[in-house]
């Protein structure tokens, strides 16, 4: 049986992972599937169960720790790893350091020369690798090498993220055992070719960023760490802000109906554990648009030059959180009613601000409805969730003077604001789509007739 206990794949693209709450302690108890650990990706708040049982000798991490996948979390009595921890003395260290496969002592090494160089021994062997860093060729070199045609030794989730920064995988070189690419060599490669680029002005892009000011010239200041969730989010939006083409138009669409049919039909909702906001009326007509209109329900392949259109409907649903901004996502909203729709998004909205959500139930969406009415603000300028091609950002409704049939009366109306990816959406088709959801809204008997 296993002895040890080291942190599971949590799935693609997962590299970010900070420990919130260790449940596991010393002298402790621990059976399988009992949650030992609350973690923060930079997509959720998660439990992890343990996969072994028996008591616990030893945990290898606390709260605050950044972890990755492999990393040994606690140990068992008996266990070789609780062992290791009591050996005391360099002759222990020593011995395991021998035992380590070269690759792996070299690693090991770099490592310490940056995060811990408090030694002669922990900086020597930093010279392999440097020697190593200069045999590359140079960044210009590199770039203009052909493809190779090589299988380059390298997970799924680096070579998805290569293809969606532009990074032609065969001209990295791997850091890993066997030239294995990682994550961070994909970053450091096109990082090179960013610096190498010629930057015309200091507004161009690419340009490094200047220093701050020392802010605490002019009265106290506090610095506080971004959360996982935070800072990927910081990391995400910058990338769709400068990978999309942003257009957005706005208009505004005569919620008055369907708000009557709203509070009417209410309580169907209420029965199943649900809410009929006017936000999961206007999803349910976004998802119909989207089989009319199916540019808006794709993804850019801008390596192959190719548009991806999806033949599924997977709704994203911003939820503002005490964490930070998620993203849950509806499968298949197209083929739901409002009521069904109204449950889920209620059930997600509450997993995601209680920290229960998983991993399964933030991907894969192919279009996002972010929603600001709650709070306040008419129009915005919503940032498209990359890699989708477009976002509906809904405003706060409000009542307004309107001429019908010759006469002035009251209307509520609800403001809208879509941005798109111009690579593949054109103004016109902008409009027109936005026209649709406007009509569905305003006469939702002509969507229920028409589908």
């Amino acid at each position: 049986m296993a002895q040890e206990f080291k942190l599971p794949e949590l799935g693609e693209n997962i590299d970010s992972i900070q420990v919130i709450r260790v449940m596991v302690a010393p002298g402790g108890s621990v059976a399988i599937d009992q949650p030992v650990l609350e973690l923060e990706t930079g997509k959720a708040t998660i439990e992890v169960p343990s996969t072994v049982a028996g008591t616990v000798a030893a945990v290898h991490v606390n709260a605050g720790d950044a972890i990755k996948t492999g990393q040994l979390i606690f140990s068992l009595a008996g266990s070789a790893a609780a062992e290791g921890k009591k050996a005391a003395g360099p002759a222990a260290a020593a011995a395991r350091e021998d035992a380590r496969p070269p690759v792996e002592k070299a690693t090991a090494a770099a490592g310490r020369s940056i995060d811990s160089i408090d030694s002669v021994d922990s900086v020597e062997p930093a010279k392999a690798p440097a020697a190593r860093e200069d045999a590359r060729p140079p960044v210009e070199k590199v770039a203009a090498l052909a493809p190779t045609g090589r299988k380059v030794p390298a997970a799924p989730s680096v070579r998805r993220f290569a293809r969606e920064i532009g990074i032609n995988l065969e001209q990295v070189p791997g850091s890993g055992p066997h030239a294995r690419v990682s994550k961070d060599d994909v970053k450091r490669y096109a990082k090179q070719l960013n610096e190498a680029r010629p930057v015309a002005g200091a507004a161009a892009v690419g340009a490094p960023l200047p220093p701050l000011p020392d802010f605490s010239k002019w009265g106290s200041v506090e610095r506080k760490k971004m959360t996982v969730i935070r800072s990927k989010t910081a990391e995400h939006m910058t990338l769709s802000w400068s990978q999309v083409p942003h257009v957005t138009i706005y208009d505004k669409a005569d919620i008055t109906e369907l708000d009557q049919l709203r509070k009417q039909y209410a309580g169907l909702a209420d029965e199943k554990g649900g809410k009929l906001t006017m936000a999961v009326m206007v999803c349910k007509i976004v998802a119909q648009a989207l089989r009319k209109f199916p540019a808006f329900n794709a993804s850019v392949d801008i390596a192959t030059r190719e548009i991806i259109y999806k033949q599924y409907v997977h709704l994203g649903i911003a939820v503002n959180t005490p964490r930070g901004l998620m993203v849950p996502v509806v499968r298949n909203a197209d083929t739901k009613n409002m009521v069904t729709l109204s449950v889920e998004i209620q059930e997600l909205a509450k997993k995601c601000r209680d920290g229960k959500i998983t991993l399964e139930e933030i991907e894969g969406s192919t279009f996002t409805v972010t929603n600001l009415g709650r709070v306040c603000g008419i129009y915005f300028t919503p940032i498209v969730n990359y890699p989708e091609v477009a976002i509906l950002g809904l405003g706060r409704a409000y009542e307004e003077p309107t001429v019908v049939d010759g006469a002035i009366v009251k209307r509520t109306v609800l403001p809208l604001s879509l941005s798109f990816d111009h690579r593949v959406i054109d103004g016109a088709d902008g409009a027109a789509f936005m026209g649709w959801i406007k009509e569905a809204i305003a006469q939702p008997l002509v969507l229920a007739l028409n589908g």
